[in-house]
């Protein structure tokens, strides 16, 4: 069963964001008080199993410190397509970017010279405002 680990939040962009357990993700916008709330990016995903790779030079590394809203396990996030939609808690989601271009380095690659976020990272905007909290289970859409 794949499920929400964390729900990441930050003041401000390109830092670390904080586990706060749960959030409110609002429609066309994003995470409720994120620093990338209503960009084109309104929310992004990551893999703990993806954290875990790395965690092999950065043993300490946990959910959020890549950047990430939503923290998952059980799910092969870049295996899914552009346009997949996700049921996460009681919101839907859907798929709009795989992976990304890193304009600065962050931190994690300054230390380690690698960096998981640029190839493993998923966004994806929120078509069903609502709450999502640790633990959440997390469904694909099939559309009829």
């Amino acid at each position: 069963m794949a499920v929400v680990k964390a729900v990441c939040i930050s003041n401000n962009k390109g830092e670390k964001k904080i586990n706060i357990n749960e959030g409110f993700f609002i429609k066309d916008h994003g995470l409720e008080n994120d620093a990338h709330a209503g960009s084109k990016r309104q929310i992004s995903l990551l893999a703990f199993e993806s954290i875990k790779k790395m965690r092999k030079n950065l043993p300490d590394l946990g959910p959020g410190d890549f950047g990430e809203n939503i923290t998952t396990q059980g799910i092969h996030l870049i295996g899914l397509e552009i346009g997949t939609k996700l049921k996460i808690g009681n919101i839907i989601v859907k798929i709009t970017q795989i992976g990304k271009k890193c304009h600065d380095k962050c931190e994690i690659f300054k230390q380690v010279g690698t960096c998981v976020m640029p190839n493993e990272g998923v966004f994806a905007d929120v078509l069903i405002s609502g709450h999502v909290k640790t633990g959440d289970e997390i469904l694909v859409v099939k559309d009829n």
